[in-house]
């Protein structure tokens, strides 16, 4: 069995960090250098303050990765910039890109959880465990993750995309939503669809997850069969929705996403079904 890539962990290791990868995210950006057209991080001696206040990650090929929140305002260190975390796809490889994202959210959750909410006291972070604690009231703060529910919808050999209006080019993708309270995954499908295309669904079956550094979601991921209903857009989440076959493929999203793998998957059954070419 090979050793995965990147092995999580909350604990630091009693070794430097002047060698370590450094996720200084300020928002959605991170701090990232460019060399002859490819992307890489900060070691930690470029910023040693910020590496040593930094939050432990784990370790990506053998290299210890550090998270922390960039101070708002300051400039970058010469040759280093800031970049919006969607500017990574397809300049860094997908494991690096999961380590990104999962440094997003640690660093927002560092930034946003330094006082209790309930009573102003400044928190304390927790031994052992990814959390802060207010030594007041003693109530807990957990890195936010927001369930949110994406769904590939067939129709025999058709499959519904639609894009959303703040897309600046003809983007289209799988429907997607988050979850509300007290609302299941299946639930959540079935209300963001009727809410967005206006249809009904059947066959609901799961594909599988993915973490999002958008939003801070986890991305539960569905298939689903037409049931019934006219195709209507909402207007607002949805701008245009349509039913397309493998052939008449608009632009879709990069490998890297699992709405592309909801496609994909799509795309290699009905091919399956299509069988071997003609000779």
């Amino acid at each position: 069995m090979n050793t995965p890539r990147f092995i999580p962990g909350h604990e630091p290791p009693a070794r430097g960090r002047e060698q370590a990868l450094l996720f200084a995210a300020h928002g959605l950006e991170l701090l990232v250098e460019e060399r002859d057209g490819a992307l890489c991080f900060p070691k930690g001696a470029v910023l040693p303050e910020l590496a040593q206040a930094g939050h432990f990650l784990g370790t990506l090929d053998g290299v210890d990765c550090y998270a922390a929140p960039y101070p708002k305002g300051q400039e970058p260190p010469p040759g280093l910039k800031l970049m919006g975390a969607r500017g990574l796809f397809l300049k860094v490889d997908e494991v690096l890109l999961s380590v990104a994202g999962r440094a997003l959210a640690i660093a927002e959750w560092d930034i946003t959880h330094r006082f209790c909410g309930r009573d102003g006291t400044p928190t304390q972070l927790v031994p052992g465990e990814r959390s802060r604690k207010c030594p007041a009231c003693r109530t807990p703060f957990y890195p936010r993750i927001s369930p949110a529910v994406i769904v590939l919808i067939t129709r025999g050999d058709t499959m519904l995309l639609a894009r959303a209006p703040q897309f600046p080019e003809p983007f289209f993708s799988t429907l997607a939503g988050f979850v509300e309270p007290g609302e299941s995954l299946e639930e959540a499908v079935a209300r963001e669809v009727k809410e967005e295309v206006g249809v009904e669904l059947q066959n609901l079956r799961y594909f599988g997850s993915q973490p999002w550094p958008f939003g801070r979601s986890l991305m539960v991921g569905f298939t689903a069969e037409y049931a019934g209903g006219e195709l209507r857009i909402d207007g607002r989440e949805i701008a245009e929705a349509r039913w397309f076959t493998i052939d008449e493929l608009p632009r879709i999203p990069p490998r890297v996403s699992i709405a592309r793998a909801l496609i994909d998957s799509f795309i290699a059954r009905v091919k399956a079904s299509r069988g071997p070419p003609a000779p």
